[in-house]
C-alpha cells in the first residue's frame, strides 16, 4: 500500500492532505507515515515467522525519537553507532538488551555506556577495540557480549560511498585476521563471543552479493565450531535497497527466504539491522517553490529547501522523484532543476525534471524518510526543518522547527 498518494487532486499523507501540513507546520518539513513505518518492519518480521531472530532497525537512517518510539513498541530491536543513538533508543522506549552496538569508532565512555546499559551485543572491528571491551568489561567485573564484523571482500554493486564490504573499505575484519581474534577472543576474561556479523553495504538491489558474503562467513562459522568456538546469533547487517526510480529491489521475504535456505540446518539467530527499507518511502519532504527563474533555455525553481536539508542528490548523485501536492493543469511544463537558497553551485533537489509548477506551488520530494533529515545541517546558519508524523487523521509534531535562538545557544563570542 502507498500511504502518500492522490485524492481530490492533490496528494496526502495517510488521511491527512499535504497542503494541510505545509500550512499548519511551514515548509520545508518532513513528513513520515506510521503506517508505513509499521508495515515495512511487518514485512521483516513476517518473512522471519518460525525462525528464531532479532531485527535491528539501523537508527542512523532516521533517528528521530517519534519513529524509533513507532518501532520499540512493535519489539524491535536497534542498530546504532553512537553513544547518542543509544541514548535516543532509551529515551524512545527500546530495550538495551535488543541493541547491536556497530561502528568502526567506538570511544571508551561510549563502550562503558554500553555495558552499563546492557546492550545485546558488541559488533566488534577490530583487535584493538576488542581488548579495549575486554579491558573495560574485566574491570566492571562482566562479561562483554560480542560478535566478530567480517569483512568478506564482496562487491555490494552500489555507490562506492555506501560500500562496506571490500577489502579496501574501513570496516570489518579480514577472514584470515577474523579466525585468529576469535581464538584469541574465547580466552578473555571479559569477553562472550555469541556472534558474527557482516555487513556489505547500503541500497543493494540484489539479493547475490548477500548470499556471496553469507556463504563466506558461514564457512568461518563451521570452521570455529570445529574449533570449539560456538556462534549463536548470525547477524548479516542490512542494506537492503528501496525504489527510487526504477530500481527493482527484492523485497524482504524474498532476500530472508534465500538466506534462510543458505543457512541450512545451522541453529543460528538471524538477525538483520535493516534501516532505508523501512524508513525511506515512509517519508517525504514538503517544500515550496519561491521563485522561478530562466538562464537562456535553462530554468530553475527556487524552492525554500536546499543541502542542508537534503544533502543526497548532492553527496551521493541520488535521485529522488518530485512530485507537484496539487497539480495546476494551467501551468506550462518545462525542464527545471530544483535548486535552494544555498550559496553553492551544488545546492540542487532535483536535475533536468518536467514539471509544471508556477511561484508559490508545493512540491513533494519523494522516498525522503531515510539518510535526509539524519544527514541535515545548519549550513548557511540554516534552521533545520521540522519533522512531523502522521497517523491516521492525526499530526504529531516530532520535531519542531529550529529557530535561531537554538542555534546561538550553543555559542559565545569572545569576551
Amino acid at each position: 500500500m502507498n500511504h502518500f498518494e492522490t485524492r481530490n487532486n492533490q496528494l496526502y499523507a495517510e488521511e491527512v492532505p499535504l497542503t494541510q501540513i505545509a500550512e499548519q507546520f511551514g515548509t520545508p518539513c518532513f513528513v513520515y507515515s506510521k503506517a508505513a513505518l509499521q508495515a515495512h518492519y511487518q514485512a521483516y518480521e513476517q518473512a522471519l515467522q518460525g525462525c528464531d531472530h532479532l531485527v535491528c532497525y539501523a537508527v542512523k537512517s532516521n533517528s528521530n525519537l517519534a519513529v524509533l518510539s513507532v518501532l520499540a513498541r512493535l519489539g524491535s530491536g536497534f542498530d546504532i553507532v553512537s553513544g547518542g543513538e543509544l541514548a535516543r533508543v532509551i529515551a524512545a522506549g527500546g530495550d538495551p538488551a535488543k541493541v547491536i552496538f556497530s561502528g568502526v569508532g567506538k570511544s571508551l565512555d561510549e563502550i562503558r555506556a554500553a555495558l552499563n546499559a546492557g546492550i545485546g551485543c558488541f559488533n566488534v572491528e577490530s583487535a584493538l577495540e576488542l581488548e579495549q571491551i575486554n579491558g573495560i568489561a574485566t574491570e566492571a567485573g562482566i562479561k562483554a557480549p560480542v560478535s566478530l564484523r567480517v569483512n568478506p571482500d564482496v562487491d555490494a554493486k552500489t555507490h562506492p560511498y555506501i560500500s562496506t564490504g571490500l577489502r579496501e573499505n574501513k570496516f570489518g575484519i579480514s577472514m584470515e585476521d577474523a579466525r585468529t581474534l576469535y581464538r584469541k577472543a574465547a580466552g578473555m576474561s571479559g569477553i562472550e563471543i555469541i556472534g558474527v556479523d557482516c555487513h556489505i553495504g547500503s541500497q543493494l538491489t540484489s539479493i547475490d552479493p548477500f548470499l556471496a558474503a553469507l556463504e563466506r562467513v558461514l564457512l568461518l562459522v563451521d570452521e570455529l565450531g570445529d574449533e570449539g568456538i560456538e556462534i549463536s546469533h548470525l547477524d548479516i547487517g542490512g542494506g537492503l535497497g528501496v525504489t527510487y526510480k526504477d530500481e527493482e529491489p527484492p523485497a524482504a521475504g524474498e532476500l530472508v527466504g534465500q538466506v534462510r535456505s543458505l543457512m541450512g540446518h545451522r541453529a543460528m539467530t538471524l538477525v538483520l539491522e535493516p534501516g532505508r527499507s523501512i524508513s525511506a518511502n515512509a517519508g517525504i519532504l514538503l517544500t515550496r517553490v519561491n521563485n522561478i527563474k530562466s538562464n537562456g533555455e535553462h530554468h530553475f525553481a527556487i524552492v525554500d529547501a536546499a543541502m542542508n536539508d537534503l544533502i543526497r542528490p548532492a553527496l551521493y548523485q541520488a535521485w529522488m522523484d518530485v512530485q507537484p501536492v496539487v497539480p495546476n493543469a494551467e501551468n506550462i511544463a518545462r525542464q527545471y532543476d530544483l535548486v535552494g537558497p544555498v550559496c553553492e553551485s551544488g545546492d540542487f533537489i532535483a536535475r533536468n525534471r518536467e514539471l509544471a509548477i508556477s511561484n508559490g506551488d508545493l512540491l513533494a520530494v519523494m522516498s525522503a524518510g531515510a539518510y535526509c533529515f539524519a544527514m541535515s545541517s545548519n549550513y548557511n546558519t540554516r534552521n533545520r526543518a521540522a519533522e512531523i508524523l502522521v497517523d491516521g487523521t492525526e499530526m504529531h509534531m516530532a520535531r519542531r522547527r529550529e529557530t535561531y535562538q537554538d542555534q546561538l545557544a550553543l555559542e559565545s563570542p569572545l569576551p
